[in-house]
Order: C-alpha cells, then sequence, then structure tokens
C-alpha cells in the first residue's frame, strides 16, 4: 500500500472515531496488519483485508475505490501469491467474515458497485476481480472448473437414479438453536439492529433461495444416517451452478472424512482434493502456488463439506475449531448428535452459520413413492393391477401393530427406502410382506441389517440377467464372489483410526502388513533385475561382446544380481516405510522438454536439488547391493588365493565405488527430470478409471525414458567417478564393455524396478491385480469389477476415487467380511 493510500485509511479510521485497536476488533484484521497498512509497509496484503476495513468504517464507494486501488494495479504475484494469515479468533467469539455475497454475478473486468442488502444492514463487497491478467488467468480457471463440476455431478445424479421416478421428498427445518450462531451474527448485523425472521424450512427446489437469504454464506445442513444429506448438497450445487448468473465461487463438494486438523490446514486439504480430482489444477502461478491453491486463497471456491461426521470422533472438536477460525462462505454436512458433541467439545457451533434439519419421511411419501417403482408387470402372472407394496402400505397407514410402527419408522429416510425398493420392486420372487415378519425381524435394527443384507445380492441377480451381450460385467454374476471382494475393500477402509470414505486405486492394497509389503517390494525388484541381467548377458554373448559363459552361470550370476538388488530395493522401502513416505500417489506431471511447456513459478535449483538429494541416497543403497553381488561372484570365481586383508579392501573399494555411480547417476537422472516437469494437460475432470489410464500411460513414458538415461548415466558416472578416484583408491579399471553391460543391467532393472516399486500404477499393478488376486482377496480383473459395482449402483464415484453407496453400507459390509 502507498503512503498516500495509508494516510487515507488513517483519515478514514479518525473519522470514524476508532482507534486501531476498536477497528481491529470490528474488523477482525490484526492491530499489526493495520499498523503496516496505515505506516505504507504492507505490500502483500489481500483484497479481502481492506474489504473488511472498508465495511467497518462504512466507507462509500469512491472512497472503497482509492482504498483498494494498490491491487487493480498489483503486479501478478500480489494476486495470487499466499494469502496474508488471518489473526486467530477465540471459539468464544464470533469472527466477521469475508465480505463476500454467497451469490454474485459472473466476474468482471472491473470493480463493481456493492449491491443493496435486503436486510437492512450492510451491503456485503462483492467480489471484485483485479483487471490482470492472472485475474483472468484465474477466472478461466474457475469458469472451467465450474463446468466440470456441474458435468460431473449431473451424471452422478443421473447414475444414482435420483429422479426414478421423480425425486424422493426431502423436506428440511430449522435446526435447534443451539447448533447454530445468533441470528444478528448469521445477519451480520451492526449493534443495535434487529435480526429478520430467517427463512429455514423447505425442500430440496429451495435450498439455493434459502442460502442466499444467508448474508454470512454459512450453513449447516444436519440429518439422521440416510436422510438424504448428501443428496441435498449435490441438488445445492446444482441448482447454484445452474443459476442464470453463474457464482463467482464454485461450489466444489468435498468428502472430508479423511481430514485431520491437527496435521492438515483446511487450505491444504482443499487444495489437495481439488489436485486429486482435478489434475491439470496443478500448473503454477506467479508466488509458486498451484493452480489449485490460489483458487482457494482468492476464494473462488464455495466448499460444500460433506461428511463432518466421518472425520475421527477425537478431531471432530480440532475440525469445528478450525473451521471457526476461519470466515469464509461454507456449506457443512453432518449427522446431528455427532455435530452436537462436537459443538459441546467446542464450546461453539460452527460460527456466523445457520443450521437446517432433514426431517423424517412419512407414510403419504411411501405411499407416492414406492408404487411407482414397482415395474415388474407379470409377478405370478396374475396382471389384476395390484401392486407390490399395496398391502404393506395399508398396514403402514392404519399402524394398528408393533410391526407395522417398526416399519414406517425404518422407512423414514430415503437410504432405507432405496434398499426396499431395489430388493423388492426391482427383483422377482420376494415380497415386502415378510417386513413385517416379528419373528424375523424384532427390532427396527434386525429390519435395517436385512436391508443392508440383501442389497448386494439384489444387484447383482438383477442385473446378471440383463447382462447377454458378452461384456466386462457379465463375469462378476455371483453375489457370494461380489459380496467377498466388496466386504475385502470395504474392510481395507476401515483399517485405522476411523472409517475412510475414499476408495482410490493408487490405495488398494496400503492396509496389508509392512513386512508384506517389504516382500513384495523384494520379490518384484529381484525379478526386474535378474530377468534385465540375464537378457543383458544373453544379448551380449549373441553379439559376441560378452564373456562365454555357459547357461548355468548365467543364470546364477542373474540370480545373484537379483537377489542382492532386490534386498537392497526392499531396504530402501522399508527405510520409506518408517518415515511415511512409501504411499504413492497418482502423477500429476509429465516430461516436457519445450521451456514453454513447463511450469511457471518454478525454482529449477531447488527442483534438482531436492530430487537429486533423496535419488542419491537412495541409488547408493543400489548400488551397494550390486557391488555385493560382484563382490560374491567374483570369490566365487577366482582361482588364486587372496588374504583376508587384501579380500575386504576389494569388498570395500567396490562397496564405495558403485554406490557412488549408482547413486550420482539416479540423483544426476532424476533431478534433471524433475526440472523438465509439467502438468498434465487433463481438463476434463479425473474419474478413476482415466485417471489410472492416465497414469499407465505415464509410467511407459517414463520407463522408456528412465532405461535409456540411467543406462548412459551409469557410463559416465563410472568414468567420472573411476578418474577422480584414481590413485587414491589404488589403480582402478572401468572398461568400456563391462561400463556397457553394467549400464545396459541397471537401466532396464533398475527402471523397471523403480516403475514396478515406487509409482502409483506400479504399486496398483503388482498389489492390485497379482497379489490380491493371487490370495483370493479380489478378482484378477479389478478394473472390470470396479467399474461394475459402479454401475450396478454398490459404489459411486466421487471425482478421482470411488465410495461406497453410503457409509451404512459399507460399515455393513465391512463387518460382514471379518465375521
Amino acid at each position: 500500500m502507498t503512503d498516500e493510500q495509508g494516510a487515507l485509511l488513517r483519515r478514514l479510521r479518525k473519522r470514524a472515531r476508532l482507534t486501531q485497536e476498536q477497528l481491529a476488533e470490528r474488523s477482525t484484521v490484526s492491530v499489526r496488519t493495520i499498523r503496516r497498512l496505515e505506516t505504507g509497509r504492507s505490500t502483500d496484503h489481500r483484497l479481502r483485508t481492506l474489504h473488511l476495513l472498508a465495511d467497518a468504517l462504512g466507507v462509500g464507494t469512491e472512497e472503497r475505490r482509492q482504498l483498494t486501488d494498490t491491487l487493480d494495479r498489483a503486479p501478478e504475484d500480489a494476486v495470487v501469491g499466499p494469502p496474508e494469515p488471518a489473526p486467530s479468533v477465540p471459539a468464544s467469539e464470533s469472527p466477521e467474515p469475508a465480505p463476500v455475497a454467497p451469490a454474485v454475478g459472473p466476474p468482471e473486468p472491473a470493480p463493481a458497485a456493492p449491491a443493496p442488502d435486503p436486510s437492512g444492514s450492510a451491503a456485503p463487497a462483492p467480489v471484485v476481480q483485479p483487471a490482470t491478467p492472472s485475474a483472468g488467468v484465474l477466472a478461466d480457471a474457475a469458469a472451467s472448473l465450474a463446468r466440470e463440476v456441474r458435468r460431473r455431478w449431473q451424471r452422478e445424479e443421473g447414475h444414482r437414479r435420483v429422479h426414478d421416478p421423480f425425486p424422493l421428498p426431502v423436506r428440511w427445518q430449522p435446526a435447534p438453536a443451539g447448533l447454530m450462531d445468533r441470528p444478528e451474527n448469521i445477519q451480520r448485523l451492526q449493534p443495535g439492529d434487529t435480526p429478520r425472521a430467517l427463512r429455514l424450512s423447505g425442500d430440496l427446489r429451495g435450498v439455493v433461495a434459502a442460502y442466499r437469504s444467508i448474508a454470512s454464506g454459512r450453513l449447516v445442513i444436519l440429518g439422521r444416517a440416510g436422510s438424504g444429506k448428501s443428496v441435498l448438497a449435490i441438488k445445492f450445487a446444482l441448482d447454484l451452478l445452474a443459476a442464470s448468473a453463474a457464482p463467482v465461487p464454485v461450489p466444489v463438494i468435498f468428502s472430508i472424512g479423511s481430514w485431520d486438523p491437527t496435521t492438515t490446514t483446511l487450505r491444504d486439504f482443499l487444495a489437495g482434493l481439488l489436485l486429486r480430482d482435478h489434475p491439470h489444477l496443478a500448473r503454477r502461478v506467479p508466488g509458486g502456488s498451484t493452480l489449485a491453491a490460489a483458487l482457494v486463497d482468492a476464494d473462488l471456491i464455495l466448499p460444500v463439506l460433506d461428511g463432518f461426521d466421518e472425520i475421527a470422533e477425537a478431531l471432530r472438536a480440532a475440525a469445528l475449531e478450525t473451521l471457526n477460525a476461519t470466515s469464509c462462505p461454507l456449506v457443512l454436512t453432518s449427522r446431528r448428535d455427532e455435530y452436537a458433541r462436537a459443538v459441546r467439545a467446542a464450546h461453539a457451533p460452527l460460527v456466523w452459520a445457520a443450521g437446517i434439519e432433514l426431517t423424517d419421511l412419512g407414510v403419504e411419501d411411501l405411499a407416492a413413492y414406492l408404487p411407482r417403482t414397482d415395474r415388474l408387470v407379470a409377478r405370478g402372472g396374475e396382471g389384476d393391477g395390484t401392486g407390490v407394496w399395496d398391502a404393506v402400505l395399508e398396514r403402514l397407514r392404519a399402524r394398528d401393530t408393533a410391526a407395522s410402527t417398526r416399519l414406517a419408522e425404518v422407512l423414514r429416510t430415503p437410504l432405507m427406502v432405496i434398499l426396499a425398493r431395489t430388493m423388492y420392486s426391482e427383483a422377482p420372487g420376494r415380497e415386502p410382506e415378510e417386513l413385517l415378519d416379528t419373528a424375523r425381524f424384532p427390532t427396527a435394527g434386525h429390519l435395517e441389517e436385512h436391508l443392508l443384507a440383501g442389497f448386494v445380492p439384489a444387484v447383482y441377480r438383477r442385473r446378471a440377467l440383463e447382462r447377454a451381450d458378452g461384456g466386462r460385467g457379465q463375469r462378476y454374476r455371483d453375489p457370494d464372489q461380489a459380496l467377498r471382494w466388496l466386504g475385502y475393500l470395504a474392510h481395507s477402509l476401515s483399517q485405522g483410526t476411523h472409517d475412510q470414505r475414499d476408495l482410490a486405486w493408487w490405495r488398494i492394497g496400503q492396509n496389508l502388513r509392512t513386512a508384506t509389503r517389504v516382500l513384495l517390494t523384494v520379490l518384484v525388484s529381484t525379478v526386474c533385475m535378474a530377468a534385465a541381467t540375464l537378457l543383458v548377458q544373453g544379448v551380449a554373448a549373441a553379439s559376441g561382446h560378452g564373456e562365454p559363459i555357459g547357461w548355468g552361470a548365467s543364470v546364477s550370476y542373474a540370480l545373484l544380481v537379483g537377489v542382492c538388488s532386490g534386498t537392497a530395493f526392499g531396504i530402501t522401502y522399508a527405510a520409506l516405510t518408517v518415515v511415511g513416505r512409501t504411499a504413492a500417489v497418482p502423477s500429476r506431471v509429465r516430461l516436457r522438454l519445450s521451456a514453454a511447456g513447463r511450469r511457471t513459478g518454478r525454482r529449477p535449483v531447488r527442483t534438482f536439488l531436492t530430487r537429486f538429494g533423496f535419488m542419491l541416497l537412495g541409488g547408493s543403497v543400489l548400488g551397494v547391493g550390486y557391488s555385493w553381488s560382484v563382490a560374491l561372484m567374483s570369490v566365487l570365481k577366482i582361482d588364486y588365493a587372496l588374504s583376508r586383508t587384501e579380500l575386504m579392501t576389494i569388498v570395500l573399494i567396490n562397496t564405495l565405488l558403485y554406490g557412488l555411480i549408482i547413486g550420482l547417476t539416479a540423483g544426476l537422472v532424476f533431478g534433471t527430470l524433475a526440472v523438465f516437469e509439467s502438468p498434465m494437460d487433463i481438463t476434463a475432470a479425473a474419474t478413476p478409471i482415466r485417471l489410472l489410464s492416465v497414469n499407465r500411460t505415464a509410467a511407459g513414458r517414463q520407463l522408456l525414458v528412465l532405461v535409456p538415461a540411467l543406462g548412459l548415466g551409469v557410463v559416465l558416472c563410472g568414468y567420472a567417478v573411476v578418474f577422480l578416484s584414481q590413485g587414491l583408491l589404488g589403480t582402478l579399471l572401468w572398461p568400456l564393455r563391462g561400463a556397457v553391460l553394467l549400464g545396459a543391467t541397471g537401466g532396464l532393472g533398475g527402471a523397471a524396478a523403480y516403475v514396478l516399486v515406487f509409482t502409483a500404477w506400479g504399486q496398483w499393478l503388482t498389489v492390485s491385480r497379482v497379489w490380491l488376486p493371487m490370495t483370493r482377496r479380489l478378482p484378477w480383473d479389478t478394473v472390470a469389477f470396479l467399474e461394475d459395482a459402479y454401475q450396478r449402483g454398490v459404489l459411486r464415484q466421487a471425482g478421482a476415487v470411488y465410495q461406497f453407496r453410503h457409509i451404512r453400507l459399507q460399515r455393513h459390509l465391512a463387518r460382514t467380511y471379518r465375521e
């Protein structure tokens, strides 16, 4: 901020007769920041900070423009760089949110005048897009993201058959007062203003209108398990995106069950999920952050945080306190009881947030919905027009027995109604009257377990009859097999402190014991290095450039190299396991040799050194392992006696040299490649299958580049190390033929072992496509099985990952698998 504008801020503050401390309390901007702004020493402040101050001072349009004029002409890195840290706000106080209207018009190149607020309070300032190239980049990225989010959830809504035959009625009412903030805080009123009544009752069609009436832009959606919270969140996002004037903040649904607020900030968590589901947002912007992080920092993302109750119970209070330290608009969904306990533990609800609670379905709702789902017109050859649900609905209306009362209680949520529909409306030979059998189902819990247990067999038996075209789904007709495989997947998600929701293909098998994963690493690496050694030896012998040794000796030498190198890979993998670095994630980059294709805002020297140091250590361990095989083979081949001292000297020198040669090769090759990495050009929203396909292609290209690079690197680094060490370690030899053979072996075997062990696609191939099918925990064609389960409605897609249709179904399948 210039001295002139700092003086303007000071003059406006004095005109309002406020001290810096009073202005800080009213605007939630720290005293230190206000002092730096007034003295002109702040050069990295955010536009939102100035709007907070303008709101607190009650300035007019012209004065607001003069106050924010600095950022309108700021350089690019001042716009999209890292935000100024927000002041810490105690849970007992209510922070002033950012002056962003819940629904605003599309981004304009120039600031717009603030619209009047119907509540009579100070109108929130609109989101102002600076007229700079960076603002245009962010606006384009936000518009593209909005299109992809809308397309994704439209597809998912259709796949879930929400509109078949019509959406179940999801109604809502105001949440209890103790789970909402004060009305005057929700409406952002000044002291002395009278809050108006909020309209917090309605159904699916009115959720956007209700949200727009909330000045703070913060809403909590509560409900029991299966009550339709996720469906309401999808409807909210789609309706908001379908508005005639698309909102600048793009509503993005985030599943937050895996969020640990004690280790990951909300900003980093949201940016990470954006990168997972939209890899093209990994592109760097001026300032060094990714495009995903820049969108979050610029308040161009409206977070719809789905599944607060799925956060580990011990972390919910911390999560709520973290959310209370922010002021950005957001929507949060949770089961009521879990949210209430978190509120009591944090001593405050979500600040500035209104709350709604989903209501139960009634008998008339069931009577309108269930008969229209019964489309099996030839039940028992009758044809008298009697529906399968008629008798049950009559009993539910009468409520004359404990069984009918219990069934009405179970069918009060959309989840249970959908399960009942699948079992009885869409599968022949099943009559829903059995749900009134008190001997089989003495409690409501027994009824719910029956519906959950019957869902998977029903969809697999029903869809099996439809698959007569020889498609990939035809091979998965056995419900028992499907239950076992789905149960394993659900069980793998339940390992740890709390249930995970995201079924990511690159994480399948991560719950295997560490010893098993290390053993797999050793086996895969051994096979790669032994096969490469045998192939190179055979080609060299056939061309006349290798030693004429017998087949048995070649196999023995290859196995020796494979075992020693595989052991070195296993040691490296075990060391990485200790520090938690073995969980590979899908690659979001590709190699671009042209400077125009590489990411902007990068620091190539730092990138090179970081990758160089990491791979230097790993390559050195592999070099030591290879030196062991050379030493053992030398001992077996030597025909003359050596003293123990001479033998140990040779072994130590070889260990040092091979460690340096292969370590330097790996460091230089991978460090250089890191400099030429650029984000993958994936402009469409990622799906699990597409992301897997892209990573398979990326792994193949990486292998093609690494094989010659590592081979040539071994030859050149070997000459350099031997030349520099000549005389220091005695007389050293590095013959060209041996160097080329070693380079070819290391290039082929080392690159293959690296791709299969340390990349997401490689781990998927070795674990999910080989090991788990061998142990009968998954089918051989895991991709086809997952996609088939998605088509049947057992799984759903959430960006680049799958999720079970509902957390209750996931827990039921996991419990059944363990039992």
